[in-house]
Order: structure tokens, then C-alpha cells, then sequence
């Protein structure tokens, strides 16, 4: 008799400890939704919990909460978003959660961006708010312990992979730590043959970056605007007058060419305040190392790249002939 209630407890426990495994590994096909589940810093794993039951990410709630007890899981979640889609069982829930496997978010920013765009990208990528982003550009405060005069130009152009949920500031200190990175050792020895400085350096490179698509011919056009600086020439860069206007979608006209701001190389002599966007490698070294010319003019050929000229007549012969077609 006792033999056979043992058995009978023994085949109960069990049959209970598979039901328990099935509920731990059942998978839950959410088909075409996404469930998206926050986990903010102090949530209690109950909450977590909560809202996986609710979105039906998984059907079993003691299979999520034990386990999770045992593991001591819900003392040790990880802050972030963590996005569930397709087949989900309590056990690969659980799984993510332990491994702190939330949304990880690739950015490439290319080079030649201005920093409203940059913002707009954190934006719709980070959900950050672009013009708090975009109003650190002149915060002294914010920007001093950065070592850096403005954002503009020195959020460097590279491929980041930033976690979802992440601040704005850490992720403009990451970019700027790049750039220290990058251009640390471009920039160590500037030297008197330069003759400018780094701020200066930065955004000459700029518009270079902003006129040269091609890279070969980024030591070109930077020697052009160095020999226009060298002789204090204006630079008559359109992609300076066009950043003083906040960016334009559509042909620079002649009449924007006499707006009064601090931007516009027609008017001004020298440098813009600030660069004009946020240049690559290419665009600092060619300004670093520039090609040894005495080109003080160019203008696009319509093919990507630029034809060069000594003097404004030969200038203006080769823009007549580009006009009709033809090849300087």
C-alpha cells in the first residue's frame, strides 16, 4: 500500500514537473507584432513580468517569475529596450534578460554632415530630442570640459553602436572622444609652417570636405583656399553661404550670395566663425598636407570632380566651356 502511494507521489511529481518544463519552453508566435518593453532602472521584474503577460509575449507567469527568483534575475535587470518578435517561451525571455540582450542601435554618420542633421539622425534612431541636441552647439558650459568650441565640426563621422535609452550627452562626449582619438595624433604637431590652428584646421577642413567629393582632390581644393588665405582673398566658398542661410534645398542664387551673415565668403574675408559641418580624416589631412599649387580658383566639371585655374580669366574660360558642354 505504501509502496503504491509512493509511486503515486512520485508519478504526480513528475507528471507536475513536466507540465511546468512545457509551460517553461512553449513557445508564443506573435507573428507580424513587435512588443517593445522598457526596462527602466529600479522597475521591479513583477512589472516586467506584468507586461510580458499583457502583450502576450508569454503565457505563463510562475514560469517567468520563479525561475527568475531562483536565478535571482529580478534583483539584476539591466536597464534598455528589448524588442520581442516572432516565437518567445519563458525560457529564451529569460535568457535575453539574463545576457542584457536589448536594443542595440548602429548609427553611421558620413562625412560632411552639419549638426542639424547629425541631431536628426539621433533622433529618429535614438528618440533624442535633436534641437536640445543642437543647442549644445553654443553651451560654453557643456562644451568646455569637452575641450572643443562648438559641436559643430568635431562630432566625428564614424559607425557607433549606441544602446537605446542612452542620454544625449554620452552620446555626444562618445563622438567627440572620437574625434580626440582620431585626429589626436594628426593635430599634436602643428607647427609654425601651418600657420593655423586646430579650430582653424577644423573647419577649413570643412569646407573642404564640403566641395571635394572625390579625395584625391581634397589636397587640391585645400591648397586653393590656403593660397586665397595666404594672399587675403575672400574664399567665395558656396557651402559657407549656404550653411549661414541654415541649409538650403535648392540652387544657391546669386542674390544669396549678398546675405549679410558671418558665413558668407563673399563678403567676409577669412574664415567662417565655425566649421560647417563635421569633416573626415581625408578632408584634416589634406589641409594638413596640402598639394603644392598655385591654383587660386576651381569649379565643378560636372562629373564629380573640379577643374583648377591659376588666374580668374583662365576661371572663366573653363566655366564658359563647362557651360556649353565641352572640356576645359
Amino acid at each position: 500500500m505504501v509502496k503504491r502511494i509512493l509511486i503515486g507521489i512520485t508519478g504526480g511529481i513528475l507528471l507536475l514537473v513536466g507540465y511546468l518544463l512545457v509551460l517553461y519552453t512553449h513557445d508564443v508566435d506573435l507573428g507580424e507584432r513587435t512588443v517593445t518593453v522598457i526596462v527602466n532602472e529600479g522597475d521591479s521584474f513583477a512589472r516586467i513580468a506584468a507586461r510580458l503577460i499583457d502583450e502576450q509575449v508569454v503565457r505563463s507567469r510562475l514560469m517567468l517569475v520563479l525561475p527568475a527568483r531562483l536565478r535571482d534575475l529580478d534583483k539584476t535587470l539591466t536597464p534598455g529596450r528589448y524588442d520581442f518578435a516572432g516565437k518567445n517561451s519563458c525560457r529564451s525571455v529569460l535568457r535575453r534578460l539574463a545576457e542584457a540582450d536589448y536594443l542595440r542601435v548602429r548609427i553611421t554618420l558620413p562625412e560632411g554632415l552639419p549638426i542639424w542633421r547629425i541631431a536628426g539622425i539621433l533622433q529618429s534612431r535614438l528618440d533624442l530630442d535633436s534641437a536640445r541636441i543642437v543647442s549644445y552647439n553654443s553651451d560654453s558650459a557643456f562644451l568646455k570640459p569637452l575641450g572643443i568650441p562648438t559641436l559643430e565640426g568635431y562630432l566625428f563621422p564614424e559607425t557607433y553602436t549606441f544602446k537605446w535609452g542612452i542620454s544625449d550627452t554620452v552620446v555626444i562626449a562618445t563622438m567627440v572622444d572620437m574625434f580626440h582619438t582620431k585626429t589626436g595624433e594628426l593635430l599634436s604637431g602643428l607647427s609654425d609652417r601651418q600657420r593655423l590652428s586646430r579650430e582653424e584646421i577644423i573647419t577649413l577642413a570643412s569646407i573642404v570636405e564640403a566641395e571635394a567629393y572625390l579625395s584625391h582632390e581634397k589636397p587640391l581644393v585645400a591648397s586653393v583656399y590656403l593660397n586665397r588665405l595666404r594672399e587675403n582673398w575672400r574664399l567665395d566658398a558656396d557651402p559657407t553661404v549656404i550653411y549661414g542661410l541654415g541649409g538650403l534645398n535648392r540652387p544657391l542664387m546669386r542674390g544669396d550670395l549678398r546675405q549679410p551673415t558671418p558665413y558668407n565668403t563673399y563678403r567676409m574675408r577669412g574664415l567662417p566663425p565655425t566649421p560647417i559641418n563635421s569633416p573626415g580624416l581625408d578632408a584634416i589631412r589634406a589641409v594638413l598636407e596640402p598639394a603644392d599649387t598655385d591654383y587660386f580658383f576651381f569649379v565643378a566639371d560636372g562629373s564629380g570632380g573640379h577643374y583648377f585655374s591659376r588666374t580668374n580669366d583662365e576661371h572663366n574660360r573653363a566655366r564658359s566651356l563647362i557651360r556649353r558642354g565641352l572640356r576645359p
